[in-house]
């Protein structure tokens, strides 16, 4: 069985588009109508997430009954890559929280 790596390259793309564009986008300005929308960025990144540890959980599931098309390798790789995803969102979570707790802080 191959490793799949798309869906993480594919979150890692996305996640950069949008720090991109929160990077270029001037202040006060609404947000452009063609861009995506912060929102379903984040969404669609944690649906992926959700997605990778649940087909995870599953093939260790499978290896742990005895399926013989499941091998060790494969649910090993499949568990870290589900991990590794969840410990990105865990730091871009803290990372936005850190950024509210900032702009809350700032003085008018």
């Amino acid at each position: 069985m191959a490793i799949d790596t798309r869906q993480i390259d594919q979150m890692l793309s996305e996640l950069r588009s949008a720090s991109a564009l929160a990077g270029s986008k001037p202040a006060g300005n609404a947000a452009p109508a063609d861009g995506p929308d912060f929102s379903q960025v984040l969404k669609s990144t944690i649906d992926q997430v959700n997605a990778a540890q649940q087909q995870a959980h599953k093939m260790a599931e499978d290896f742990s009954s005895g399926q013989s098309n499941v091998n060790l390798q494969d649910v090993m790789v499949n568990l870290q890559k589900a991990n590794l995803s969840f410990q990105q969102m865990v730091q871009v979570r803290n990372k936005l929280v850190s950024a509210y707790h900032d702009i809350m802080n700032i003085q008018v």
